[in-house]
C-alpha cells in the first residue's frame, strides 16, 4: 500500500514558510518527497480551499493545518473521510466564531480596505506570537514578510472565508484515524482549552500542549511540532 501524502495547510496571512522546518523534517524520511502545500490564497471559502487541496493528490492524504489551515483540514475530513488517513490540527479549533470574533474580523477587513493593511499585521503580531517570540527579530521579520506576500486583498478574502465556516464538532467526533491536536499554552487566538475540547471529542487523539508557545506554534517551537508530525505520520503508517 502506498504512503499517505501529507498536505500542509497554512493559516491566515501565512505562506509555505510557516511549515519550513516541518517539511524539512519529513524530507529526512519517506514522506518528504511527496509532501504538498495547499493553496489557501486563491479561494473565497473554506470549502473551496478544502476541495482544491483534496484535488492535489490521489489516494490517502494527511492534512496538517494550522489555525485557518485547521478549518480547511477539518473540511477535507468532512468532505472525504475515506481518504483522510490521519490529520494534524495545530493552533486551531472546531467552533464557529463568536459574535465578538465576527465583529473583530469585519473591522480588520474594513481596515485593510482603507489602506491600513500594515496596521492590521502589526496589530495581529501580538496575537500571533508569544511575548518571548516577539523579541526574536528574525522571526518577527519572517512573519511580517509572509503577511506582505499574502497581501491585503487575500487577507480580506481569507477573513470572509473564515466567517463562513461551519462548526466541525461532528467531524472530529466521527474521525477514527490518527489525530494530532497541538497548541501553545500562551496562544491567545485559539486558547489551549479549545484543543482540549477537540481532543475530548476524539479519544484517540494525541494532545500536545506546548509551554511558552503562542499561536504560530510551528515557528515558535519548530522541533516540537516537527517531532509531533513525524509521530503522526508513523501512526498513520502503522495503522495502514
Amino acid at each position: 500500500m502506498s504512503e499517505a501524502t501529507p498536505i500542509f495547510v497554512p493559516g491566515l496571512l501565512c505562506t509555505d514558510w510557516l511549515f519550513a522546518h516541518q517539511r524539512r523534517a519529513l524530507a529526512d524520511r519517506a514522506w518528504g518527497g511527496d509532501a504538498l502545500v495547499a493553496d489557501t490564497l486563491s479561494h473565497d471559502s473554506i470549502t473551496a480551499m478544502a476541495k482544491a487541496a483534496l484535488a492535489q493528490a490521489g489516494g490517502q492524504i494527511v492534512p496538517i493545518g494550522l489555525s485557518m489551515g485547521g478549518y480547511v483540514a477539518l473540511e477535507m475530513a468532512r468532505l472525504a473521510p475515506e481518504r483522510v488517513a490521519g490529520m494534524a490540527l495545530l493552533s486551531t479549533n472546531c467552533r464557529q466564531d463568536t459574535d465578538a470574533q465576527r465583529s473583530y474580523r469585519l473591522q480588520a477587513i474594513n481596515l485593510a480596505a482603507q489602506d491600513g493593511f500594515r496596521g492590521v499585521t502589526r496589530q495581529l503580531l501580538g496575537k500571533f506570537l508569544s511575548p518571548a517570540a516577539i523579541a526574536n527579530t528574525a522571526l518577527v521579520d519572517g512573519v511580517l514578510a509572509m503577511a506582505a506576500d499574502v497581501g491585503r486583498t487575500v487577507f480580506a478574502q481569507q477573513q470572509r472565508a473564515i466567517l463562513g465556516r461551519r462548526a466541525q464538532h461532528d467531524t472530529i467526533a466521527s474521525f477514527r484515524a490518527p489525530l494530532l491536536v497541538l497548541c501553545g499554552k500562551t496562544d491567545s487566538l485559539t486558547p489551549p482549552d479549545l484543543s482540549v475540547e477537540m481532543a475530548a471529542l476524539a479519544p484517540q487523539a494525541d494532545l500536545r500542549l506546548l509551554d511558552n508557545v503562542g499561536h504560530l506554534s510551528t515557528l515558535e517551537a519548530p522541533e516540537a511540532c516537527s517531532a509531533a508530525i513525524v509521530d503522526l505520520m508513523m501512526a498513520v503508517r502503522s495503522t495502514a
